[in-house]
């Protein structure tokens, strides 16, 4: 706690010197010095309260008290690893079986979103005997190797795309080549995959299984069309594939209208194998692989064990108790229903208001804004968002963008995140938005009369330069 009085450039020098450059910061020109957190709010270290916008790993609101409580009193009796019979991890896993559909019924416990997906890839190879996988464009499934590459989000600017990985459209209906006009764009899209899988099987290539989050959020807090994950689990499982839900992002009520999003294709619907991490332990290093009792009986029959050294300890599985028990008791799954729908009815209100704001789309507390430059090519706003959430930061309002274009604000909030709080950031973006227009229509105004506007000294206003200064990453999208 000593450091909390160190100053922030002293911190950002010693982070520059001893980190490497590659581990990022937010907002990198001015960084942000967070020292404490409470529900949807954080604190940087002269006390100024931030709203956070973005921030789906503390599930339940930073530093819930439950939580916090129940690491601590497990703490203080015992932590050591699986091998040894304790109560937690089999109420554990008993508490995630309620929620899942009841062919989903082994489960795994490890650390982090990205070793659920490495242990999800080892089950589908060991159950189908196959190792080729597809998924869609622009995902990002974890930083191991193994994930790294089948995640286009990131193979693209590495070593590239491995003859085992097979990528297909991403199905989004608001840019992607089957539109929201389009007469049925679920089918069109699930056939995009069911030719992926015919191309690599012409190849020789056998599928092991196929990878989605089950809403895609690095791509774009994109909405899949209803039907698109159902037919695509029919063409993986004719090629001898298995299909995984990647809800890692997406679980545990964030979308509202259900406690899991691949549930959103209604309840015939079962993945193979689904993967969970960040919101199951509200910021704690727990994660989870979940699947059926046939596909765990391939992998057992290896003989090799299994075994993770922290992965369900007594404390990580006491607080995922918890965040269960407070996702119940505070009724926070119907609570992302009606704030994300209050959320979506202002931000259309907005689209309808700002010609940059193309696209308002999502469920629950998963919702994308879509911004734009132009209404028929729909050109991503990139430096238009950055702008925009660099004022939002000004205002005390942390969000963040996504998307192939990095044009998408994603709102991924706190579930304790509050019809007020969405209200105040609805009028703060109003706002922003609103200046930034004025300003473009001052700086057409100018460029058409250049010597029509006088600087009070009598010398020629410089407005013109002031402005283009100021918003120098806009690239004037109102026209």
């Amino acid at each position: 706690m000593a450091a909390d009085s160190r100053a922030k450039a002293a911190t950002l020098n010693l982070r520059r010197r001893l980190l490497s450059s590659s581990c990022r910061l937010f907002f990198p020109e001015d960084p942000v010095k967070i020292i404490r957190s409470q529900g949807q709010y954080l604190y940087d270290e002269q006390g100024r309260e931030f709203l956070d916008c973005v921030n789906n790993v503390a599930h339940v609101g930073h530093c819930h008290p439950t939580v916090v409580q129940a690491a601590h009193e497990q703490n203080l009796v015992l932590n050591t690893n699986s091998r040894y019979l304790h109560d937690n991890i089999v109420d554990y896993a008993q508490r995630l079986s309620e929620t899942l559909p009841k062919e989903l019924s082994v489960f795994y416990f490890l650390n982090s979103g990205s070793e659920a997906n490495d242990l999800a890839l080892r089950l589908a190879r060991q159950y189908t005997e196959h190792q080729d996988v597809v998924v869609l464009d622009h995902a990002y499934h974890g930083h191991l190797s193994s994930l790294i590459d089948i995640s286009p989000y990131k193979f693209r600017d590495l070593d590239g795309q491995k003859e085992w990985v097979h990528v297909a459209p991403l199905p989004d209906t608001y840019r992607g080549p089957y539109r929201e006009d389009h007469p049925n764009p679920a089918e069109a899209y699930a056939n995009e995959v069911k030719n992926v899988v015919n191309i690599a099987q012409e190849k020789g290539r056998k599928i092991a299984a196929f990878f989605a989050e089950s809403l895609p959020s690095v791509a774009g807090q994109i909405i899949p069309p209803a039907g698109y994950f159902s037919q695509v689990a029919e063409h993986i499982r004719r090629a001898g594939g298995l299909f995984v839900a990647d809800e890692i992002q997406v679980g545990f009520g964030r979308v509202g209208k259900h406690f899991w999003a691949f549930q959103l294709e209604g309840e015939s619907f079962v993945p193979d194998i689904v993967t969970m991490g960040k919101s199951i332990g509200n910021g704690h290093p727990v994660a989870c692989v979940v699947t059926t009792q046939a596909v765990s009986r391939a992998f057992e029959a290896t003989g090799i064990e299994y075994f993770n050294t922290f992965g369900g300890n007594p404390v990580s599985c006491a607080v995922g108790l918890a965040v269960l028990d407070v996702l119940e008791t505070e009724q926070l799954q119907a609570h992302a229903t009606n704030v994300g729908s209050f959320l979506m009815e202002h931000l259309s209100q907005q689209k309808a208001k700002h010609p940059i704001i193309g696209d308002v789309r999502g469920t629950g507390l998963f919702i994308g804004v879509d911004l734009i430059k132009d209404e028929t090519l729909r050109t991503p706003a990139t430096e238009e968002a950055e702008y925009l959430i660099s004022r939002l930061k000004e205002n005390y309002i942390l969000l963040s963008t996504d998307g192939p274009g990095r044009n998408v604000l994603k709102f991924k909030p706190p579930m304790c995140f509050s019809l007020d709080n969405a209200q105040h950031l609805v009028a703060k973006l109003d706002d922003i938005l609103t200046d930034m227009e004025e300003k473009v229509r001052s700086c057409k105004t100018l460029r058409i009369q250049p010597n029509s506007v006088k600087h009070p000294s009598g010398k020629r206003d410089l407005c013109l330069a002031h402005l283009h200064q100021e918003i120098h990453q806009l690239q004037l999208a109102f026209a």
